[in-house]
């Protein structure tokens, strides 16, 4: 049964575009046609002003919120379910949610495991390499697919976060506010030593056969697992760790002496591997960490502050956690002294949590109470009018005014 809180049943959709003229990359490469999956949650006000775009992290999907089916084998709702919907943190009754996959993700929108229409066959390692600006922009297309001028707001953590970034450097008078969440304006070489060790792990599969793997019977889903485990350990703080798992031993009660599986968080990350294998694609691994260590604001514009010299009439709400030793608050208190420096409208808060990276996620409470008080102030001072009430649902509609289908 479905929450009351819920969106409620929610529909895949893929907008489809560069069908008559290429899109450029920033490696100088093409592509085209480009697919972008995503999907959306509540509904437009009349002047198409309470929009807000949601960026996911490294192997979220355009799935945010809701259901896609009532099916009881699929019970598992979107990504963020605890933070999109009515009365939650971004608010159903009042905004119109949009949260989109990114272009070399596996979840239907463009990426190596898409069919090359050269070809016939998947792309592989012949995809184009993409960057989070690649990301962007494509986002961009499908806002104004959308006929959305200006975001109100966007939105994410972790990677999710670096799209934030980018739609406040590059494309500032398309938002009124940014939302970065546990993220870095640029990778420290800690980060890109981590994402190495996650791609070598799939380099050395013997499955994997450099990227063409989709017409074989095995996937390098061994080398994929041990990229999730030590992205999984990323994930967490010495601290959760210990209240989670401590030393504690799996199914026995002594040592075994031998090279089984023993302790409680060995079995986690075997299990947490092995089902990340079942539902995401080792090239998009490949491609979407290399987008992550390629992301760097100040190279591109000298300085961090340099980068958002444009974005002064943007409010920005930077949110970082005391555990995140993925991105310790160390890059959030850079980024705000940069936005500081640039004159931007900044709000900064280094949340206590034990949880780590994952912390954002979380957090349930603490980020309803800070995220649902930002927007609420932001949706007054703009003047945000709330949408017109809901029409009965028709689940045949093509969404000539997206919207969530609810239950």
């Amino acid at each position: 049964m479905i929450p009351d809180d819920s969106v409620g049943l929610v529909k895949p959709q893929i907008f489809t575009f560069s069908k008559d003229q290429p899109f450029q990359l920033e490696s100088g490469a093409t592509l085209q046609p480009v697919d972008v999956a995503y999907e959306t949650y509540g509904r437009l006000n009349a002047d198409r002003s309470n929009a807000i775009l949601i960026d996911h992290a490294l192997s979220g999907s355009a799935h945010a919120a809701g259901y896609h089916t009532l099916d009881q084998d699929d019970p598992k709702p979107g990504w963020w379910d605890n933070c999109i919907g009515p009365g939650k943190a971004f608010d159903t009754n009042r905004f119109f949610v949009i949260c989109s996959n990114v272009l070399g993700s596996c979840y239907g929108s463009s990426g190596p495991s898409s069919l090359n229409p050269a070809t016939g066959q998947p792309y592989g390692l012949n995809f184009p390499v993409v960057t989070i600006g690649d990301m962007v922009r494509a986002q961009v297309k499908l806002i104004d697919h959308l006929g959305i001028d200006q975001l109100l707001c966007v939105a994410g953590g972790s990677m999710g976060g670096m799209q934030v970034l980018e739609w406040a450097a590059h494309h500032p008078q398309r938002l009124k506010a940014a939302i970065p969440i546990a993220t870095t304006s640029r990778h420290s070489p800690m980060l890109i030593a981590l994402s190495e060790v996650g791609r070598q792990a799939i380099y050395a599969d013997p499955y994997w056969n450099r990227g063409d793997y989709y017409l074989s019977d095995h996937k390098p889903d061994a080398g994929l697992a041990v990229a999730r485990m030590v992205g999984h350990i990323t994930y967490l703080s010495d601290e959760s760790m210990h209240q989670k798992f401590g030393r504690r031993l799996k199914d026995i009660e002594q040592y075994g002496y031998e090279f089984e599986t023993e302790f409680e968080i060995e079995s986690y990350l075997k299990y947490n591997g092995h089902n990340f294998t079942r539902r995401f694609d080792a090239n998009s691994y490949l491609y979407v960490t290399k987008a992550m260590d390629y992301f760097d604001l100040c190279a591109v514009h000298g300085s961090v502050a340099a980068a958002f010299a444009d974005s002064t009439h943007i409010k920005f709400l930077v949110v970082s956690f005391t555990s995140d030793w993925l991105y310790p608050s160390y890059h959030s208190k850079e980024l705000v002294s940069a936005l500081h420096a640039a004159e931007a409208d900044v709000t900064y808060l280094d949340i206590k949590s034990s949880w780590g990276h994952d912390a954002f996620l979380l957090e349930v409470e603490t980020m309803t109470n800070l995220l649902g008080s930002f927007l609420g102030r932001l949706g007054r001072e703009e003047a945000v009018a709330l949408p017109e009430p809901e029409a009965e649902p028709n689940l045949t509609e093509t969404n000539a005014t997206p919207s969530a289908i609810s239950a």
